[in-house]
């Protein structure tokens, strides 16, 4: 696990996908752990997610970026519900205290994400169940890959 900022590259279809953490989504979601930052708290991942797949309840504690190269998603319930209907190609912008309840593929999809901090993960009721930043995922992907 990277304590220090250093220069990284990842040749991505030389890295296998693995299983996201159970509990912090329901259906086959798949990630790719890209690059922790620890000097920013920053991590990047690339996600592929089945049909029917979702991410579980969630806060953004940082804001984040992502670029879906494939497939559709509903973004905090989607456009019908006053959220986004993210389709491939596109980007998105999550801003600090970002909510998302609901957050479902519609088609087999694929996305690129940075996080500026921290996810708050959380129940119904909105306490957190999971604080996931760049360690979380960084103890989660070794245990893992």
């Amino acid at each position: 696990m990277a304590e220090a900022a250093m220069d990284d590259y990842v040749q991505m279809d030389e890295v296998d996908w693995v299983v996201f953490p159970e509990g912090l989504c329901s259906g086959l979601v798949e990630w790719k752990l890209l690059h922790v930052s620890p000097e920013t708290g920053a991590w990047t991942a690339a996600f592929r997610a089945e049909k029917g797949a979702s991410i579980a309840r969630h806060i953004h504690v940082g804001p984040g970026e992502y670029y879906m190269t494939k497939g559709v998603m509903q973004v905090r319930g989607g456009a019908d519900e006053g959220g986004a209907t993210a389709r491939a190609p596109g980007y998105g912008y999550e801003a600090c205290n970002a909510q998302h309840d609901y957050t479902v593929f519609e088609e087999d999809s694929e996305l690129y994400m940075t996080f500026l901090g921290p996810l708050n993960f959380t129940d119904d009721d909105g306490n957190t169940i999971a604080l996931v930043g760049w360690r979380e995922v960084s103890e989660a992907w070794q245990a893992a890959a």
